[in-house]
This record gives structure tokens, C-alpha cells and sequence, in this order.
């Protein structure tokens, strides 16, 4: 049986008409804002970490030892700090943890590593307060889903302590598009398509190889990096990036919570005030850092 909410939220979905300038795509996803408000109890506090634009977010039960850093998507094009305040309010509610969301540079006038570099750049901030490292979890979607295996890369390559855990939301980890399902699930997504993928990663790459380990993390060796959590919805054009993401992992010995959400479309968790779905896949990424803090803070 279908899910209504799903259901009635692809339709509208599928209407949606996307700009041609970059700047007109960045306003339309910054919408988001004004439709799911930030809920009243939520703190908010603009700041930087380590020369990034970022804000704490914290609600009412929020442990002040223990931070979820959030890495936004948008193709490394899109998406901002007010986009994903919703979602990243109800991330930190669920994982009982303060928040610190980061507006890391964008493309093309930023290009990769740029995003790659802010959000270890942030990483070493959260180290400099005092925070034990298992009791820090990386966080991101789609783009940003991609970023947080990067930074998790770039982490253990520095010789950083490394964090709990990293949370994939439906990443994109392919920059050259040729997972199966790009084209098995192109009528059943209504959100992305190959041809946005595509502009994005050149944007995104300005000119890098397109698997570029840091660029692309299916092409890496992630031996040694913090356990995983990947959400993707089953009708997404990007379930293949997850499949290999959690293949590559796995055969690196890393742990992965893989979880295919029936008829979930691309991050759905940023729909969560009108999808039930939504929520319950916040609640179980929630439930999954507490449980890797709590393990993290009896072996640290």
C-alpha cells in the first residue's frame, strides 16, 4: 500500500519548474525556510568556525558536550544555512545534541576541495572547544551526503582524532553519473535528474578528475574511517551511489547501517513537518549517533 504523504508530496513535486540561473536556484531552494519554519523552542546563533559561516542550533535537551556537525546539499551549488534549519533543528532534537551547521564556500565561484576544506576546517574548530571526538557526529545530505565520507577522509589522512560517526542522507558520491539506477528509476524521481547532476559535478569540479577520491569517495580506500549511516529512498536516481557507497565501505571493513526507504524520494527527511517518513528516518539517524557517542565516549 502506498504512502499517501509520499505519494501527494512527489506529485507536487514533479510540478516544479527549475531556473536557469544559478542565482534564481539558490533563492527558489532557500524557500524551504519560509514553508517549514524553525520551531519556536530552537536556539539559534549565528557564528564562525575557523573563518566558516556557520550556526549553533540547540533545543531544550540538547546535551552542550556532544554536536552534530551538519554539512548542507544542494549539488555544492545550492543550499544555505536557512534551507536546512528545519531539518538540522529536528537532526539535533533527535540526537539529543547541539548542532552546528555549516555554510561551507559553494561552486563554481568556489570549486572543489573548498567544501571539502571547510568542513575539516570546522571539524579542527570543534576540537579546539574542548569536545572529546567520539562525541562529535558528521552529518550531510545528497551533496553534503558526499562530504561528510570526504571529511571523513580527509580526517583520518590528517592524523586527526576521528569522530563517532558520519550520517549519509541520500549521498551523491559519483560524479560522472553512471549508476544503474540513473536511468532505472529516471521516471520514478521527481526531484533530480542526470542532466542537473552533470552541470553540478562540472561546476563543483572545476576541471578535477571527476574520481578524484575526495571528489568522488567510491573511488577511495575508507579503511579506518568512523562507522556509517546511509539513508536513500528506493525511487532515487542516486540508490546507486548509496549501494556502492556502502559496497566500497563495507569491503573496507568500515561499519554501515545501510537503509532503503520504500518510495522515499531524494532527502525526504527535509520534508519531515508533512512526512511521517520523514521524521522516523530523522528519528533512526538520531537513535544512531547517540548510539555510536555512547560507544565512542566508553572507548575514548
Amino acid at each position: 500500500m502506498k504512502d499517501p504523504e509520499i505519494a501527494a508530496l512527489c506529485a507536487r513535486l514533479a510540478t516544479r519548474e527549475r531556473a536557469a540561473d544559478t542565482a534564481r536556484q539558490r533563492l527558489d531552494f532557500d524557500m524551504l525556510a519560509m514553508l517549514y519554519p524553525t520551531p519556536d523552542d530552537v536556539t539559534v546563533e549565528p557564528m564562525t568556525a575557523n573563518g566558516v559561516e556557520a550556526e549553533w542550533t540547540s533545543t531544550p535537551d540538547a546535551r552542550h558536550d556532544a554536536v552534530v556537525l551538519y554539512v548542507h546539499g544542494g549539488g555544492y551549488v545550492v543550499g544555505s544555512l536557512a534551507s536546512h534549519r528545519h531539518m538540522v533543528a529536528a537532526i539535533g532534537r533527535a540526537a539529543q545534541a547541539r548542532t552546528l551547521a555549516l555554510h561551507y564556500r559553494l561552486a563554481p565561484e568556489h570549486p572543489f576541495p573548498a567544501p571539502v576544506e571547510d568542513t575539516v576546517a570546522a571539524y579542527r574548530f570543534l576540537l579546539s572547544q574542548g569536545l572529546h571526538p567520539g562525541r562529535i557526529a558528521l552529518a550531510g545530505d545528497s551533496a553534503g551526503g558526499g562530504l561528510v565520507v570526504a571529511a571523513l577522509l580527509a580526517i583520518r589522512d590528517a592524523g586527526l582524532p576521528l569522530p563517532a560517526c558520519g550520517w549519509a542522507i541520500s549521498p551523491w558520491v559519483d560524479m560522472e553519473g553512471v549508476g544503474d539506477s540513473i536511468t532505472a528509476n529516471v521516471v520514478r524521481d521527481p526531484t533530480v535528474t542526470k542532466a542537473v547532476l552533470v552541470e553540478m559535478a562540472g561546476h563543483y569540479l572545476g576541471g578535477a578528475d571527476p574520481r578524484t577520491p575526495l571528489a568522488a569517495p567510491i573511488y577511495a580506500d575508507l579503511a579506518g574511517i568512523a562507522p556509517l549511516l546511509i539513508q536513500v529512498g528506493s525511487v532515487e536516481i542516486l540508490l546507486d551511489d548509496a549501494l556502492r557507497l556502502a559496497r566500497v565501505a563495507g569491503m573496507a571493513d568500515v561499519p554501515v547501517d545501510l537503509q532503503i526507504w520504500p518510495e522515499a524520494p531524494h532527502v525526504w527527511h527535509l520534508f519531515h513537518p508533512e512526512l511521517k517518513a520523514g521524521r522516523r528516518a530523522i528519528e533512526a539517524g538520531g537513535t544512531f549517533i547517540r548510539s555510536m557517542m555512547a560507544e565512542g565516549a566508553r572507548t575514548g
